[in-house]
């Protein structure tokens, strides 16, 4: 006799009620592996995608704040002037995007999910370093992709509940995964804002001094970088700054980054004022 047909009686299909893995990436890898980002076939010949660029990240008395422009770029084009590059991955951790910007975006997704299957499951949240530890993984299964200049290297980071203090973790397209102590920055402006985030952190910041030492970081690596984007106040389109603390992840508001850019802007401007008066 042929066993019955799950979805013809309105069941579920077995490897939903089968115990197993808490890892929702591994689940689907055995159940509908085709939907995992890594095994979608791609188009021959070259693929012109939109790709993120610079994110920031540094560390501050009680916690972590990741920073990241609203540029993405396509070619020499800019494909859109407000691009969001960085999420909460769950309450107390963070990721942001750098490489091909809708690939970025579908590994988020993945990931937060990853992270609320494992939470359900379990019972319990896992741990920062298990967090990084997933997320390397789901890189290194995107490396096909990446091999096919279809790369995504993001940044992430949060507050331990363990040791009580905000963490970076840095990523490179084979799922080498590595822990950055102060400050971080990648994309494509990453060498301009790793420079600033080297002259403008210091140890013992507040949350208000990391905001501004990343907004500083990201307006230093869009001064020299045409694919990163600063601050912009006729469009009042501001950077997407989250601080991440024992608070859990709070996104900065706009009225606040309004200010701290009107700040960063009169100090360059003072900078760039001639000893006989204004140029």
């Amino acid at each position: 006799m042929t066993p019955a047909d799950p979805a013809a009686s309105g069941r579920l299909p077995h490897a939903f009620t089968t115990p197993g893995s808490s890892s929702f990436v591994d689940f689907l890898a055995g159940h509908a592996p085709d939907l995992l980002p890594g095994n979608r076939p791609l188009p021959v010949g070259d693929v012109q995608a939109p790709h993120g660029t610079t994110i920031v990240a540094l560390t501050f008395d009680g916690g972590m704040v990741m920073a990241g422009d609203r540029r993405a770029t396509m070619g020499s084009m800019i494909a859109s002037r407000e691009i969001e590059k960085v999420f909460p991955a769950d309450e107390y951790s963070a990721v942001g995007i750098a490489g091909t910007a809708g690939l970025a975006v579908e590994l988020v997704r993945l990931f937060q999910l990853e992270l609320e299957h494992y939470e359900k499951i379990e019972g319990s949240l896992l741990s920062l370093d298990g967090k990084a530890n997933r997320l390397s993984t789901m890189i290194r299964g995107n490396l096909g992709l990446a091999m096919q200049g279809l790369a995504v290297v993001p940044l992430f980071g949060g507050y331990d509940l363990d040791r009580h203090l905000g963490r970076i973790f840095s990523y490179d397209v084979t799922g080498g995964r590595y822990e950055e102590h102060d400050h971080h920055a990648v994309g494509s402006g990453s060498v301009f804002a790793r420079g600033s985030l080297k002259k403008l952190w210091r140890p013992g910041m507040g949350s208000a001094d990391a905001v501004r030492v990343a907004v500083e970081a990201l307006v230093d690596a869009a001064d020299d970088d045409s694919a990163t984007g600063g601050p912009d106040s006729t469009r009042r389109i501001w950077p997407v700054v989250a601080t991440v603390t024992e608070a859990g992840y709070l996104r900065v508001g706009d009225d606040e980054l309004a200010a701290v850019a009107a700040a960063s802007e009169e100090r360059r401007r003072a900078t760039h004022t001639d000893r006989g008066g204004a140029r």
